[in-house]
Parts: structure tokens; C-alpha cells; sequence
């Protein structure tokens, strides 16, 4: 049962990066056609934006929650390691940024967003680095 949960909370932590990494590249370009005045970019960037936060983002964090809490329902003991407060951690900061990105998502939405390219350039690689420690946490177990 143990790897079943593992193996799914995996798939759930993959697709929630790849909507984490793929969102705020949208709001890159949603800026630059809204600079650009393309008043029809914005509005297809908006479809886009809206059905990937819904559609893919908060369904794989929630699975990647519930199943991550279920793994440690079954191996209490992580608890007590060091790495896993780490990762945990990170995880909370990545669930942060997750809304954050719900917000730009509003901000867009109500053409209400002063942000440009060039912070969400920035904004992009926000959860690169939070995946590498967690990886490292995960598999390397430095504490």
C-alpha cells in the first residue's frame, strides 16, 4: 500500500511543478501583449491561465497533500528527521506561492496587473529552486 500512495503522491508532485513552472511563464507573455496592447493575446492567455490553475494546478496540490500527509500518517517516524522539516518546509512555501500565483491570476483576469515580464522572469524560477532542495532533501537525506 506504502508504495502505491508513494508512487501517486510522485505523479501528483509532478504535475502540480510542471502547472508551477508553466503558469507564471503565461503571465511572461499575458505581460508582453498587454504591453503590447494585443487585447486578443490577453484575453487567449486568460482561457489559458484560468484552466491551467484550476484544471491541473489545484487538483495535483491537493492530491499532493492529501497523499503526502497519508505517507506520513504511515511512516510517523519521518517526523523526526531533519530533512523532512526541510522539505516540509519547502512545501509550505511552494502552497505560498501557489496562491500567489492565484492572485496574478485574479490581478490578470481583472486586467488589474501592474507586474511586468521581467518580474515574472524572476517569478518563474521561484519554484526551481525550491524543487532542488526538496529532491535533495528527499533522496540525499543531508540531516
Amino acid at each position: 500500500m506504502y508504495l502505491w500512495i508513494k508512487a501517486f503522491h510522485l505523479i501528483a508532485v509532478v504535475c502540480w511543478f510542471a502547472a508551477l513552472f508553466y503558469l507564471p511563464r503565461l503571465y511572461v507573455y499575458h505581460a508582453q501583449a498587454r504591453d503590447a496592447g494585443d487585447i486578443k493575446a490577453t484575453e487567449y492567455f486568460k482561457t489559458m491561465e484560468r484552466k491551467l490553475y484550476r484544471g491541473i494546478m489545484m487538483p495535483s496540490m491537493i492530491a499532493t497533500l492529501v497523499l503526502g500527509i497519508w505517507l506520513l500518517a504511515l511512516v510517523p517516524s519521518f517526523m523526526s528527521m531533519g530533512w523532512m522539516h526541510l522539505k516540509l518546509a519547502m512545501v509550505v512555501l511552494l502552497v505560498g506561492y501557489h496562491h500567489a500565483c492565484g492572485l496574478y491570476l485574479k490581478q490578470f483576469a481583472a486586467d488589474t496587473c501592474k507586474r511586468t515580464s521581467r518580474y515574472f522572469r524572476f517569478f518563474n524560477e521561484v519554484p526551481v529552486l525550491m524543487l532542488v532542495v526538496i529532491v535533495i532533501c528527499v533522496i540525499v537525506k543531508p540531516f
